[in-house]
């Protein structure tokens, strides 16, 4: 059951070569994959020189829920791959998704940066999320197209979106919690700090369970 990758942009030529590489050897022998990425106007180089034949390019609004949404608009696959542009799969992880008897699931995630602190970090959120079913966006996130479509996909706020999706999907069904680690950016922790950002992470997750508005929230997170 070939799948859907879709992958959204804004202003990621700096990582998404990267990433696109290590998927395009991935698909490169399988029938069917196809890859879309979603552009929310990028001003850098992110689309420039992207073979149209393998890769699918539309474009929407800036916001990563509605870009997701309108990338998955385009699909012609029964599974949806939501891929962030600075995270890569593991070798075989299609093979685990097109083998998985869940609606829907993630991989544990594994963060960039060698430093002992990050392996304690990717510990709490693969162990967190499996234990909660509610998943983030880094651990590429995986749907059948019929419980995306029934749940209504993302939900259309600037942050927290995967974490109101997974809460809308764990009401039909566990997540299946694939073991394969993708690798994603630590550039996050390491430009704002890792106490820093591992405490603003929670706050804004305590934030967000308290009812604070995710226009807030992205405020906070995406200072100007």
């Amino acid at each position: 059951m070939p799948i859907s990758i879709i992958i959204p942009t804004l202003n990621e030529s700096t990582t998404l070569p990267r990433s696109l590489d290590s998927l395009l050897d991935q698909t490169e022998a399988l029938p069917g994959f196809e890859i879309i990425i979603c552009d929310g106007g990028s001003t850098d180089d992110s689309l420039a020189g992207l073979d149209p034949r393998p890769i699918k390019i539309v474009h929407s609004e800036p916001g990563r829920a509605i870009q997701m949404n309108r990338g998955a608009e385009f699909a012609s696959n029964d599974w949806l791959l939501f891929l962030h542009a600075d995270t890569r799969l593991p070798p075989g992880s299609l093979d685990l998704i097109e083998q998985c008897s869940a609606e829907w699931g993630r991989f544990d995630v594994r963060l960039d940066d060698r430093r002992w602190i990050f392996r304690i970090i990717e510990k709490a959120i693969n162990w967190r999320s499996c234990l909660s079913a509610v998943c983030t966006g880094d651990q590429a996130m995986f749907f059948r197209r019929d419980l995306f479509q029934q749940i209504g996909g993302f939900p259309a706020i600037p942050l927290m979106e995967d974490i109101a999706i997974s809460k809308r999907a764990r009401h039909q069904s566990r997540p299946a919690c694939l073991r394969p680690a993708v690798t994603t950016s630590a550039r996050r922790w390491q430009n704002q700090g890792t106490v820093r950002t591992i405490l603003l992470m929670w706050s804004l997750r305590l934030a967000y369970w308290l009812g604070i508005k995710p226009d807030t929230l992205h405020r906070i997170y995406y200072p100007k």
